[in-house]
């Protein structure tokens, strides 16, 4: 195969199969039953749906207009995708999942929600205005196989902030950011404001600021100077946004497969890059863990929660005064939280915000709620204590068996060329038609460019004929395309996979970085028409 597959070790994604499905039993035999007695969804988030532990990890895209957010998604799967538009006014207006299909489609929102092997069935709530601003396009992408992203429309700025969007778009992103693996915010290294409607978002995202990765984006555009006055302004709003003693990691970086502008601080860019790649390359790995650790928060919410109903139910009297007794209890739900901490020992992280449970309370009937049943209790006090403990045996084996994404997000052309990744021919799969003339597949596309090819070859001066993965890399460097780019390039240049380019390897390196300058999509599989003539003969064979 021309590029490492997450699914090209089946006994992986069968440990991780078999973990995921334990969570979705454990789900449903202890924690659904209880949600559903103590109303839980009325007042957080809807139950779970098996697509929701049976999907691939997600990424939310998010940030504010032009700060690159599409031309990132463009840059991790390395083509374009339906619907996608770049510019500097607001050119995406819609939430758009991106994900693997064997046909290329875009699924509507309203088709989505009734879909049942789709995560989003419930976004029903939300209503048609939100539902019209929804799509899912289906694209088959080798990134795609192995991750989701979502799209997400640009935030408003100050001038923009009495516009609305006709639904609640703070709560969608909650709604996203309780089920996806990893949050992308992107900030503009030109134009740092924080709207009334970015604060907004910011107050969907606490509690999982773990999931959160923050990006100053076009770090190339600015000198240094400019990149650590607004790195510092930065952080300085985060800080006040979040209130917390932790520091958000803000990655700097230029993400866009064109080449950057030389700066002070080019080589801390091509750093960040990789820092961050390597952190959504892992996301596969770490899926099983992160729906674990989502189902233990919500065990814990939801315990936190049954204490509470039952506490307002026994202090709600039985016949008289039940408005007034109601609004006094939802006016003293602090001090009940801090009641309840004490008398049954849970912990005060656990429990959730209490300005939103007394907007919650408002429209509830006291009446309805129901006590504390021993039984449930006690199978949600096993569930964490006991079965959750069982499946880390598993997920520690499924740790030795880490396996990359592929294409953009594979880093091995940062460092040194390693010798390990040359044993595989990445062209193993470089079908010939046997249609086809031969004078067709004789015909070398490079060809006619080569003697200009050969005299950057040989000013590099190759030690027997060939040149070291080292000198390659000096040479490709100063075309100041991303290191990830290069790598591409690289792979499919050396095509006997020995760690270095001959003069035919070497020209068809230089032609892919031109026709790349030049403003075209890389090949994922080296067609027959650029492989050298002195390789073909090896490619057929290998095939047979």
């Amino acid at each position: 195969m021309s590029i490492r597959r997450l699914r090209s070790n089946p006994k992986t994604l069968g440990d991780v199969n078999l973990v995921t499905e334990e969570l979705k039993n454990l789900y449903h035999k202890r924690l659904l039953p209880i949600e559903k007695y103590y109303s839980f969804h009325h007042f957080h988030s809807p139950s779970y749906e098996d697509a929701e532990f049976d999907n691939k990890p997600m990424v939310l895209v998010m940030g504010q207009y032009s700060t690159g957010k599409t031309t990132f998604i463009r840059y991790l799967i390395e083509q374009d995708f339906p619907g996608s538009r770049v510019g500097p006014e607001p050119t995406t207006d819609c939430f758009t999942a991106l994900m693997y299909g064997e046909m290329e489609g875009i699924i509507p929102g309203n088709a989505l929600t009734v879909d049942p092997k789709k995560p989003f069935r419930n976004l029903d709530p939300f209503g048609n205005a939100f539902l019209n601003r929804f799509q899912c396009v289906q694209m088959p992408n080798q990134v795609l196989e192995s991750v989701s992203i979502i799209d997400t429309p640009g935030i408003l700025t100050a001038a923009k902030r009495k516009l609305s969007r006709g639904y609640d778009f703070p709560a969608v992103l909650r709604w996203f950011a309780e089920r996806v693996d990893r949050i992308i915010l992107l900030f503009d290294a030109h134009k740092l404001e924080f709207s009334d409607e970015l604060t907004r978002a910011f107050g969907a995202l606490c509690g999982y600021e773990d999931k959160l990765r923050v990006v100053l984006n076009k770090a190339d555009r600015v000198d240094s100077q400019q990149l650590m006055r607004v790195y510092g302004a930065l952080m300085w709003s985060l800080g006040k946004v979040f209130r917390t003693p932790e520091i958000l990691r803000v990655y700097i970086g230029s993400f866009w497969s064109e080449p950057r502008q030389k700066c002070d601080h080019y080589q801390l860019i091509e750093l960040e890059e990789e820092d961050l790649l390597a952190d959504i390359r892992n996301l596969p790995c770490n899926a099983a863990v992160r729906k674990l650790n989502d189902l233990v928060k919500r065990a814990r919410l939801v315990r936190a929660h049954a204490h509470i109903i039952s506490y307002l139910k026994q202090e709600m009297p039985t016949l008289f005064c039940k408005e007034s007794k109601k609004h006094n209890l939802i006016y003293q739900l602090p001090v009940i939280f801090t009641k309840i901490q004490q008398q049954h020992r849970v912990p005060a992280g656990d429990f959730p915000d209490c300005t939103k449970m007394q907007e919650k309370l408002l429209g509830q009937d006291f009446s309805k709620f129901k006590t504390l049943k021993p039984s449930l209790m006690a199978s949600l006090d096993k569930l964490l204590t006991t079965d959750i403990a069982n499946l880390v045996p598993l997920l520690q084996q499924q740790e030795l068996r880490k396996k990359s994404l592929p294409s953009v997000l594979d880093g091995e052309f940062l460092g040194t060329f390693r010798p390990e990744h040359y044993k595989r021919d990445p062209f193993k799969e470089l079908k010939r038609d046997d249609e086809s003339s031969e004078t067709d597949f004789d015909e070398w596309a490079v060809e006619k460019y080569k003697p200009k090819y050969d005299e950057i070859f040989y000013n590099l001066s190759p030690n027997g004929g060939k040149l070291s993965g080292t000198k390659v890399k000096e040479w490709m460097t100063t075309t100041l395309l991303p290191n990830s780019v290069l790598a591409h390039i690289w792979r499919l240049s050396d095509v006997d996979g020995d760690g270095m380019l001959d003069n035919e390897e070497f020209a068809l390196a230089v032609h892919l970085i031109e026709g790349k300058l030049e403003g075209h999509w890389l090949p994922r599989e080296l067609p027959s028409h650029l492989v050298p003539p002195s390789k073909r003969l090896s490619t057929a064979s290998d095939e047979e």
